[in-house]
């Protein structure tokens, strides 16, 4: 797997640096674990990306994954939020903060960024004085369309 853009080897270019000052080898599983993540779209979880990096690479290993995803999310290249059966799910170069929400009945999940997020939580922040995280954000519920079968049926 090859990574083409100029800011995508940037991106890899500068992860090596910042993984290397964290005493952290640079394998050819690490370059392939953050190619995949360049080219991922979305969220992804451990597992998912695993599956990917030994389709790339087979010797990759779990604990190289997870060790990795710790130090990018450390450097701003991952972060993560829970999915709703709370396993950890990586946003890769996330443009900006932003919390989910995930419909119940079908699964599907929609970002909010964060100014909706602000006006949704604005009385945690002025009557509780409470920072938010926003990736760890998840309003669980049920989107439109499940919402009108449920009051169809």
């Amino acid at each position: 797997m090859a990574v083409r853009s100029a800011e995508q080897q940037e991106t890899l270019a500068r992860a090596r640096v910042r993984l290397h000052e964290r005493g952290m080898r640079w394998t050819p599983q690490r370059r392939a674990m953050i190619e995949v993540l360049l080219a991922s779209d979305g969220h992804l979880t451990g597992s998912e990306l695993l599956d990917r990096c030994r389709q790339v690479d087979p010797e990759t290993t779990p604990s190289t994954v997870y060790r990795t995803l710790d130090a990018l999310e450390e450097i701003g290249l991952v972060c993560h939020s829970h999915g709703l059966d709370g396993r950890e799910e990586f946003h890769v170069l996330p443009a900006s903060e932003h919390g989910h929400l995930r419909c119940e009945v079908c699964g599907a999940t929609w970002e909010i960024d964060a100014a909706e997020a602000r006006r949704l939580t604005g009385a945690l922040v002025r009557d509780r004085g409470f920072a938010l995280n926003l990736s760890h954000l998840t309003i669980v519920g049920r989107c439109a369309a499940c919402a009108a079968a449920v009051a169809r049926a």
